[in-house]
């Protein structure tokens, strides 16, 4: 895997991207199935959904954002070592039915040796499945962007940290579709149609 940046927040509290985020994510997510948060930062999403009786784990690269985590919930949450393909050994044993990552893809150097990563851990199960999210980017309202002179203001590189991707519906559907998966639901997330915040797309093993 390859390293991102840490957007953490200084408490568990729900990110603004969370906030529109949640709502489309909840009614696509199952009761009873055994979910890993991949990339969770603080915890605060996956905090949330343990507080609604989802069976979830997190783990991240970050060691500030892990500490935040397990002031809560100590045995749910894990320091990813991103030097190996592998999870935490307290996680080796568990099967996942769900992946859920949000907000993490378009900070990846390596997007393909992520979803092989996540294609990894869900072999282990039947029908795994994979949620992602990232800022939805259309062409309408890259358009938009463009003609309201915003386009050098939203793909700024010299923001530093920055994302390093930009995906359409259409893009990551395909990096998913080539790496075994088939992508059964997309929704936006916040704004209107077509100009949405982000995206999620939910994909089941082929």
């Amino acid at each position: 895997m390859t390293d991102y940046q840490d957007y953490g927040f200084p408490d568990t509290a729900l990110s603004h991207a969370h906030q529109y985020l949640l709502p489309a994510l909840l009614p696509i997510l199952h009761q009873g199935k055994k979910i890993l948060d991949l990339g969770c930062g603080n915890g605060a999403l996956a905090i949330k959904l343990l507080q609604l009786n989802f069976d979830i784990y997190g783990v991240d690269a970050s060691v500030e954002g892990i500490n935040l985590a397990k002031e809560n919930y100590p045995d749910r949450f894990y320091l990813q070592d991103l030097s190996t393909d592998h999870l935490p050994a307290e996680l080796a044993d568990t099967s996942f039915n769900t992946i859920i990552s949000t907000e993490v893809i378009e900070h990846l150097y390596d997007p393909k040796k992520f979803i092989r990563f996540c294609r990894s851990i869900l072999s282990q199960s039947n029908n795994g499945e994979l949620i992602i999210s990232t800022p939805y980017h259309g062409y309408l309202k890259n358009l938009a962007l463009a003609v309201s002179n915003k386009f050098d203001t939203h793909f700024d590189p010299l923001w530093s940290g920055g994302h390093i991707k930009f995906w359409s519906q259409k893009t990551l559907g395909k990096l998913l579709e080539n790496e075994g998966f088939e992508v059964v639901k997309f929704k936006g997330c916040g704004r209107f149609p077509w100009f949405w915040k982000s995206m999620l797309l939910k994909a089941r093993l082929r």
